[in-house]
């Protein structure tokens, strides 16, 4: 079985989502025939690298409400993200044009490190305060998983994997896919958002007896 990820590092639905799905995962008796696939997905990509501003004021002015109301946004997210024990400082978020990470993520695919890759740099984006647009920062937390700074920036200093990020995307249009998280099945079965952990699971079920009968 095959699951399709698309997610933007900046997403906190996304973080949300894939802990909801590795929840259901690890309940689910035929895990190890289930190979999934990080798709990069850039919730804005005219964003600028380093943008000045808060979390809070851009929300405020992508979505054309107050601050205390872009505050609000962020703390109801947290709230949700401390429910699948994720830990979320928003008030100290640092977002920026998330392209440069998703090739990051492309190269860490190459070596089959993909998906602890993804989980570091949201990791670092929601909790610590990584500056997602800067190549410097993102090449500073390859180690961590299992890639040299060096590697990454001479990576991140190049064109290297935006072919690869360009796909992703263009297949996310495919589905007909526009907005994430999105999780797609063996190409057929769609959960869109992060849905509760039995959705996940009873998805999963589902997919997997009409595969094999």
């Amino acid at each position: 079985m095959q699951i399709e990820v698309w997610s933007d590092v900046i997403c906190p639905w996304c973080y949300i989502g894939k802990r909801k799905l590795e929840m259901a995962l690890a309940k689910f008796p035929h895990w190890e025939s289930v190979q999934v696939i990080w798709r990069s997905f850039e919730l804005d990509a005219s964003s600028p690298r380093n943008p000045s501003g808060t979390l809070n004021e851009m929300l405020a002015e992508k979505y054309h409400v107050t601050l205390q109301e872009a505050a609000a946004m962020n703390d109801r997210v947290t709230e949700a993200a401390k429910h699948v024990g994720l830990d979320y400082h928003l008030e100290n978020a640092r977002p920026g044009n998330t392209f440069d990470a998703h090739r990051l993520l492309h190269f860490a695919a190459s070596r089959q490190l993909d998906d602890v890759a993804s989980e570091r740099l949201m990791q670092g984006y929601f909790s610590e305060s990584l500056a997602v647009g800067d190549i410097h920062a993102l090449a500073r937390l390859a180690p961590e998983f299992g890639i040299t700074e060096q590697e990454a920036l001479s990576v991140l200093e190049s064109d290297a994997y935006a072919n690869a990020v360009r796909a992703d995307e263009e297949r996310a249009a495919e589905f007909g896919i526009t907005g994430v998280p999105c999780f797609v099945i063996d190409e057929s079965i769609v959960i869109a958002g992060a849905q509760p952990v039995e959705v996940f699971a009873d998805t999963l079920q589902k997919a997997w007896q009409e595969s094999h009968g």
